[in-house]
């Protein structure tokens, strides 16, 4: 039996959350053409008869403008210690930007091995591969390479058994048929915040987020309410739409997701609520579930 804990880095929209979610098999992680959609550590646990691998998406790492920003920053360079190994996932097509040179910065900081992943290299010719990997391998000694893409799975099951050289652990931590740690509250929210970012796309900013208020379980039914936090009233009307009409379409399509996550029929309540400046205030961002680091 071999086990270990592996971190997944990398600047935002490089596919941190879609790899996560193919390695795992299941949708454990929300993910969004918008960048930076990943605001808190997500756990995966990947099970084999003799393996468990549990990783973990962090936060796109940016330059932070307020204080959930720095939170964000300080969550994903918090887990690139005491841990087996670092996928520093890149974007092969958009090739090498500050980001990266800024999170190698934050690597050196770390002594578990560094793997990088050269993601969506379907959208690239073999030549091209070689290509990034050349571009990057003399920047970092980086303990591994793997081109893989996280849509089309190719070489994703390469990864995975390079991951398993490093693992360092004998000891199962989860029930092999967990693939995620995070609370079914959680869960929630994190629907409910994608439906929002994939319907509304570039006319809703990064200042929304989501909490579970309610979650009742009867016997044919979960009655679930949810709260949309935003800074603005102008983005309350953006969200809520004419005569409700969008709130509505976000509703529908979050609760299909949250019946087939659940197994039972769900009704959900959506409600939007405007608290101005909400990012930098402490009270707040501990109330909706950012934990300091």
């Amino acid at each position: 039996m071999k086990s270990g804990f592996v971190s997944i880095i990398g600047r935002p929209n490089v596919g941190k959350s879609t790899l996560l979610n193919t390695i795992i098999n299941e949708k454990v992680a929300i993910t969004s053409v918008v960048a930076g959609t990943t605001r808190n550590i997500i756990q995966g646990i990947y099970n084999e008869d003799n393996y468990q691998i549990v990783f973990m998406d962090t936060p796109g790492i940016i330059r932070p403008i307020n204080k959930l920003g720095k939170i964000t920053n300080k969550q994903a360079m918090s887990l690139v210690k005491d841990i087996d190994c670092v996928l520093f996932v890149v974007d092969a097509v958009a090739g090498l930007g500050k980001g990266d040179n800024f999170i190698m910065d934050v690597l050196k900081k770390t002594e578990a091995p560094i793997i990088l992943v050269l993601n969506k290299i379907d959208k690239l010719t073999n030549e091209e591969i070689m290509y990034s990997i050349m571009e990057y391998k003399d920047l970092y000694p980086f303990a591994e390479i793997v081109p893989v893409s996280a849509i089309t799975k190719d070489n994703v099951d390469t990864l995975i058994n390079v991951i398993k050289k490093y693992l360092k652990d004998d000891v199962r931590y989860f029930d092999p048929h967990i693939k995620t740690s995070n609370s079914v509250y959680f869960m929630i929210s994190e629907i409910v915040r994608e439906k929002l970012f994939n319907v509304l796309t570039e006319e809703i900013p990064h200042s929304l987020t989501c909490h579970t208020s309610y979650y009742e379980e009867k016997s044919d039914i979960i009655n679930i309410h949810v709260d949309i936090i935003v800074d603005r009233d102008s983005v309350k009307k953006i969200i809520i739409g004419k005569r409700g009409e969008r709130l509505k379409e976000i509703g529908t399509i979050a609760r299909r997701e949250l019946e087939h996550m659940l197994n039972k029929k769900v009704y959900l309540e959506l409600y939007v609520k405007t608290i101005k400046n909400w990012k930098d205030k402490d009270k707040y961002i501990k109330e909706l579930g950012f934990l300091d680091f």
